[in-house]
């Protein structure tokens, strides 16, 4: 008798949207350093990268999102910042803007994972003490675009 074994889709998995939002964060540093569309750059990323254990849709659905909503990102996270968004290095404003974005367009994504994942992102890629600001930005999101859940903390 063959025992019933749960099959999981690796491409569902955290870890698999953990991947795809490092490629997210990678393809805007790419992004803003070139001029590339985000269609190019993911076309690039999927040619160039093993994908096997990535999320793609999830990366397709942030990347492309993200260039879409820019402005509106940028005017979410803007007020939430001690100094111009500008003036941030080209790792922390991707992360903010992977972040906002989830927290706006993807409630099914709880708002902890988005403020973990960005954090990490940038500890990972960013300056020592980036992952604060990316922390204190993403949490008053939090607090703005997913207030009934952040209530229930």
């Amino acid at each position: 008798m063959a025992a019933n074994k749960k099959v999981v889709n690796i491409k569902n998995s955290p870890a698999a949207r953990s991947k795809a939002r490092r490629f997210v964060l990678q393809a805007l540093y790419q992004m803003h350093m070139t001029g590339t569309t985000a269609a190019e750059v993911e076309t690039q990323f999927r040619q160039d990268h093993d994908m096997k254990r990535v999320d793609t849709e999830y990366l397709h659905d942030v990347l492309i999102g993200i260039a879409k909503n820019r402005s509106e990102l940028i005017a979410q996270v803007t007020p939430q910042l001690d100094r111009k968004f500008e003036e941030l290095d080209p790792v922390e404003t991707a992360a903010l803007k992977i972040g906002a974005f989830e927290l706006m367009h993807r409630v099914d994504v709880p708002y902890r994972v988005v403020i973990n994942e960005g954090v990490e992102l940038v500890k990972q890629f960013g300056a020592s003490e980036s992952h604060k600001l990316v922390n204190t930005v993403l949490d008053s999101l939090a607090k703005i675009h997913r207030e009934a859940e952040y209530a229930r903390r």
